[in-house]
């Protein structure tokens, strides 16, 4: 028997040179990650102007012996900025909330609403709804948020 029919009969077996150490590692020009890694080797790297931290206090053995001086702390502090103080309602300072119109927004709240029907039809009408009153507080956001308004030319409305 030779030795060819003993490597499995002419049939292609890979030299070590060629087999992977993890076969499930994906190349990298493969990957889906977003990024080229491959890519880093094809920029190269551009080291910085100047080292980092050079003139800084504490980077030789005197500096950190002596520390950095007051005036040197002080400039690298970012100075701490609040905002106006207010009430926290409104988006104006010193005031109790936004401006109120009061041709938009009634000072009545409105209760549960339900959808009203037209009595002589017995058709819920899709559009319009009835004041159930206030059910217990237990109002929805969007309940809440409705305010009873006079009618345009109502009684007792001035115009002016």
């Amino acid at each position: 028997m030779s030795d060819d029919a003993a490597m499995g009969d002419e049939v292609y077996q890979p030299t070590t040179s060629e087999t992977r150490d993890d076969p499930y590692e994906l190349d990298l020009e493969n990957s889906l990650d977003g990024y080229d890694e491959d890519a880093t080797l094809d920029e190269g790297y551009s080291p910085p102007e100047k080292p980092l931290a050079v003139d800084d206090p504490g980077t030789t053995a005197r500096g950190q012996r002596e520390g950095p001086s007051l005036d040197q702390r002080l400039t690298e502090e970012t100075p701490d900025v609040r905002p106006p103080e207010g009430d926290g309602v409104g988006d104006l300072p010193d005031s109790e909330g936004e401006p109120v119109d009061r041709d938009q927004v009634g000072d009545a709240r409105a209760g549960r609403l339900v959808r009203a029907s037209d009595e002589a039809t017995l058709r819920p009408d899709p559009v319009a709804a009835e004041d159930e009153g206030i059910d217990g507080g237990a109002a929805t956001a969007e309940e809440a948020a409705m305010h009873l308004t006079e009618p345009e030319g109502a009684p007792g409305v001035s115009e002016e």
